[in-house]
């Protein structure tokens, strides 16, 4: 499997930049006399990608990683914030202006038959955004089309084919190419593998890591699975509660995790040392996450954390930098000698 490799010029504004994104959801009232609760499903993220990269955000289901996607995506409404792609503020547009900047931003959905028409042939599929968006002429458009298909692994015959007869991984292949029709700057993946059988993982990750170098896309990416992010992204930023805990570069992360959260999730990946699975010495949570509605005052994993202080309940601690480029949200994580100590360490094999 292809391994990602910072390709960022540093000089360089960063394509996308989320500041203090929320996305609140209001559920319907209980009774007419009580106040209508409020999900605070995504609450104060901020991120930024540079151009040519991959940021993966990760986290365990209800963490508000995919309705962070979604809103970037403006197919989820935004409470405040802002989402700024390049020069274009997404956040402030509406109608016509929104349809016309869609064509620098697209998402590729996690089940590859579901978000396929049954009824549309293949080619028509990936034809499909550019006769919405008006790109090019009926020749450019079959054209384009015709090079989508090669440069994702399929056949132009196959572009007469419905989607049942098209295996998992060639549906998704479909998906992604119907995705970079329109050239987008941004690419969301919203779990783009984890509804294929393991051996097809490695071949659309693998493509979509070749895509990315041959048209400097830039990634957004969605994942529960930390061993798959860890072949893509070049920046982690792992979710809890609607709130980033951790960012941190690739090597850095996983050679070093410092938030207990991101520990616990790290003693989960299946890893082999001397014929030993260290997934056996996981670190097990005990009980749920808060709600969403009503969240703790404090850090919101405190319950969780076994290594949680009473202090830890009392207050939300900021995200902060605690080494360059490596920012956490716990109030544990110490310096000790000018590096970064965690106050949980992940389990030896």
């Amino acid at each position: 499997m292809t391994t990602a490799t910072p390709r960022a010029n540093p000089m360089e504004p960063p394509l996308l930049q989320v500041q203090d994104l929320q996305v609140h959801f209001a559920r319907p009232r209980t009774g007419w006399l009580q106040k209508p609760e409020v999900v605070r499903a995504v609450d104060g993220v901020s991120f930024s990608i540079p151009r040519g990269t991959t940021l993966a955000l990760v986290g365990e289901s209800g963490s508000g990683k995919t309705t962070t996607a979604l809103a970037v995506m403006r197919l989820a409404a935004i409470t405040a914030g802002q989402v700024q792609l390049g020069d274009t503020l997404l956040s402030g547009l509406q109608g016509e202006a929104l349809r016309a900047a869609r064509r620098r931003f697209q998402i590729i959905f996690q089940d590859p038959f579901s978000s396929l028409n049954p009824r549309e042939r293949a080619g028509a599929t990936v034809r499909a955004p550019l006769d919405l968006m008006h790109i090019g002429t009926p020749q450019e458009r079959q054209a384009r089309v015709d090079a989508l298909f090669e440069a994702v692994g399929l056949r132009p015959e196959q572009q007469q084919l419905f989607p049942h007869q098209f295996s998992g991984g060639q549906r998704q292949r479909i998906n992604i190419a119907r995705a970079l029709a329109t050239s987008p700057e941004l690419v969301v993946c919203d779990e783009p593998v984890s509804a294929l059988d393991i051996a097809i993982r490695a071949q659309v990750l693998n493509l979509l890591v070749r895509l990315q170098k041959e048209r400097g896309l830039t990634y957004l990416f969605i994942s529960h699975d930390m061993a798959v992010v860890e072949h893509i992204c070049d920046e982690i930023a792992v979710m809890y509660l609607g709130q980033i805990v951790e960012r941190a570069p690739r090597q850095a992360f996983f050679a070093r995790p410092l938030h207990p959260y991101s520990v616990a999730l790290m003693s989960a990946v299946p890893t082999v040392h001397g014929g030993r699975a260290r997934a056996a010495q996981r670190i097990k949570l005990v009980g749920d996450p808060p709600s969403p509605i009503n969240p703790p005052p404090g850090c919101r994993f405190a319950s969780r954390c076994p290594v949680a202080e009473p202090a830890c309940s009392a207050e939300l601690p900021p995200l902060r930098e605690i080494a360059p480029g490596h920012w956490v949200r716990c109030r544990r994580v110490e310096l000790v000698d000018d590096r970064p100590v965690a106050p949980l360490q992940l389990p030896q094999a």
